[in-house]
């Protein structure tokens, strides 16, 4: 994945309620599910929502999983209520796209 290297520094400074003013890449679910984490040279990607998270420097995602309940390289819209937190653990981590349905 190609990413500008101001992109993830913008992102990181949006809350999950909204996502950098830059034009968004789209992914499609095919996409996103590369993004799981058994590639180390691409990014960990969550979708959440309608948009995309990248989660690869938060250490709970390391290896794609989410302290082993959770996955990377999915939708995890609906699946919050499975975590002992909630939704505004995403505005740690930068969006960087939206997914497409």
């Amino acid at each position: 994945m190609s990413e500008s290297s101001s992109a993830p520094a913008e992102a990181a400074r949006h809350g999950m309620d909204s996502c950098p003013s830059l034009p968004l890449r789209r992914f499609t679910r095919a996409e996103l599910a590369r993004h799981d984490g058994t590639d180390p040279a691409t990014s960990v990607l969550v979708a959440y929502k309608g948009k995309v998270y990248d989660v690869t420097r938060s250490f709970p995602w390391a290896r794609g999983r989410h302290w082993g309940t959770h996955r990377a390289g999915q939708d995890l819209t609906g699946r919050m209520k499975e975590t002992i937190h909630g939704e505004e653990m995403l505005a740690r981590v930068p969006c960087v796209g939206v997914l497409e349905d």
